[in-house]
């Protein structure tokens, strides 16, 4: 009957500490930390307070007897270290440790429960390097803070002084205090562990939210990302994800924005905000917890806090997905997920969009390209030259039929949207064959091309020359040169397509072009391998133009 009032005491202890704990757990910042969000060395610091702090109170609401303190310190500190890992479990128990013995100086256990206090800390930290072995923490929180008991009865026996009193204490603590506590230990883990199931729950939820705000998104998106698109997308999440504000932006330039905030984030404006700068820059979600870290220039700014994530297209980042709210450190790691998710799926729906947009393109493209190649004045003027060839030279004439039905078939051909380049090169010489039969001298063709073997897209060389034939020869007085040459770096095949023409100045006008357009072919080569893949085109009036095209090599993209 001795051990019940010690009991007693200890239930007494371990509930209060137990409700406490239970409304610090639905706090949010104290649950960000625990879910190690941000395992930072500030957040292990806060823990490390706060479970040092539930050391002290074990010790002061501890029963007295015989000279010294039966009590409930221990059960904070296993817990910060099975929790926390070694630098919260061991600061934890330095601090809990040295106020024992501060507010016990000379009593016969403060030093020996001072150590046995940092040991337990000790402990805890062993367990957390290996409590993802166990299924159920609880457990092994249950025997590590028995075997931590144990160790604090063996230094209080050793260190403790005079001896027989040690011995008789522990005789009067050892059971109450080893099975209560090690309770204490359990239930403080199984609530923390409901933290975890609650996070996994509200993933859950938060997952079939993303999957309706993207779905409601989806007609909007499939038009690609513009002002229009990204307001309605806002609109929707601020709506369906209650949260305070929500943006989005192109590179720097604000599409959208609604909720707090929108008086001063205006569309088709420059960001004001560091942070998101700062994912633009990184390529990767930042969680800014404070009004400093969001770095609005509007003094008046409401936001408090945000997660913003890079919206991407392949690898480049070609905007962001910003939501606010206006309370400091609110941003829990449901709405890491929800964010990064959104963004995943939206950056999946603007590439699609650009398919389908560079699909309809290309269509067009390649019906405007035989339009436009293979009209009337082509076809006239090729005859016509066949027809006064066939009386005065035959064999010529049979040379000119021939690359004018290898012309044809060519174009009318099903098309690939890759071919050799071998087979783009018969293409270019064929029309070259039937335009120097009609321009004679005036039309002088270079090659400059090794046995290369690599694909590169359909109808996009041909016009090229047909442009500089055209508006580059044709028009002067005493014809010219066309050069044809492919060489090759580390990383890619490079074509070019010079003339020794008429030219232009790039400064006064844009480049003539007929067929697919110089612009379609821009675009063609840049949805197919990436922004920097462009054509590159330079002109001087009176000495003639290049157009340049580099053709990746397989692996050398990112």
């Amino acid at each position: 009957m001795e051990n019940l009032p010690i009991t007693i005491n200890l239930i007494n202890n371990i509930s209060l500490m137990f409700l406490i704990t239970f409304l610090l757990s639905n706090t949010t910042p104290f649950k960000n930390i625990i879910l190690n969000r941000q395992n930072t060395f500030v957040n292990k610091m806060f823990l490390a307070i706060i479970f040092s702090l539930f050391g002290i109170f074990g010790t002061y609401y501890g029963f007295p007897i015989e000279g010294a303190i039966a009590n409930s310190r221990v059960i904070g500190i296993m817990v910060a270290g099975l929790l926390g890992g070694p630098f919260v479990g061991i600061s934890a128990g330095l601090i809990a440790g040295f106020h024992r013995w501060v507010i016990d100086i000379g009593g016969f256990t403060a030093f020996a429960c001072m150590i046995s206090t940092i040991v337990a800390g000790i402990i805890g930290s062993i367990g957390y390097k290996y409590k993802n072995r166990f299924e159920k923490i609880w457990v092994l929180g249950f025997f590590l803070t028995i075997i931590a008991e144990v160790i604090q009865m063996g230094i209080i026996i050793i260190i403790a002084k005079p001896y027989l009193a040690a011995v008789s204490l522990v005789k009067t603590i050892f059971v109450p205090m080893t099975l209560m506590n090690s309770i204490g230990v359990m239930l403080f883990l199984l609530l923390i562990n409901n933290i975890f199931k609650e996070q996994e729950r509200k993933a859950a939820i938060q997952s079939e939210l993303a999957l309706k705000i993207t779905e409601k998104t989806l007609p909007y998106l499939r038009n690609g990302i513009n002002k229009e698109t990204a307001l309605a997308t806002c609109k929707i999440i601020h709506s369906m994800a209650k949260v305070d504000a929500v943006a989005i932006t192109k590179g720097e330039e604000i599409l959208a924005h609604v909720g707090i905030g929108s008086d001063h984030h205006w569309p088709g404006e420059i960001v004001q905000t560091s942070s998101t700068k700062a994912v633009l820059k990184a390529k990767k979600s930042i969680i800014v917890e404070n009004k400093d870290e969001v770095g609005c220039s509007n003094k008046t700014c409401r936001l408090n806090s945000a997660v913003i994530t890079p919206l991407m297209k392949k690898s480049k980042v070609i905007g962001v997905l910003k939501i606010y709210k206006t309370e400091k450190n609110a941003i829990t790691s449901i709405d890491v997920k929800l964010a990064e998710g959104l963004a995943r799926l939206f950056s999946t729906q603007i590439e699609l969009a650009e398919v389908d947009y560079n699909a309809q393109l290309l269509a067009k493209a390649e019906l405007k390209a035989l339009q436009a190649q293979i009209n009337p004045h082509f076809l006239f003027n090729a005859l016509n030259t066949i027809v006064s060839m066939v009386r005065i030279d035959p064999d010529t004439a049979r040379k000119l039929l021939i690359n004018l039905s290898t012309f044809l078939r060519e174009n009318f051909r099903e098309k690939d949207d890759m071919i050799d380049i071998s087979s783009e090169l018969k293409h270019i010489e064929a029309y070259l064959e039937i335009e120097k039969a009609r321009f004679g001298e005036r039309l002088n063709v270079e090659y400059s091309i090794n046995d290369y073997n690599f694909k590169i897209p359909h109808l996009i060389l041909q016009p090229l020359v047909e442009n500089a034939v055209k508006h580059g020869i044709y028009t002067k007085k005493d014809g010219g040169t066309i050069s044809i040459i492919i060489n090759e770096d580390k990383k890619n095949y490079i074509i070019k397509i010079e003339d020794d023409g008429v030219g232009f100045n790039p400064d006064s006008q844009e480049p003539i072009g007929h067929g697919i357009a110089l612009k379609n072919i821009d675009t063609r080569l840049k949805s197919i391998y990436g922004d920097d893949y462009g054509l590159k085109i330079q002109s001087s009036e009176n000495i003639g133009t290049k157009v340049l095209i580099n053709i990746p090599k397989a692996g050398s993209l990112n």
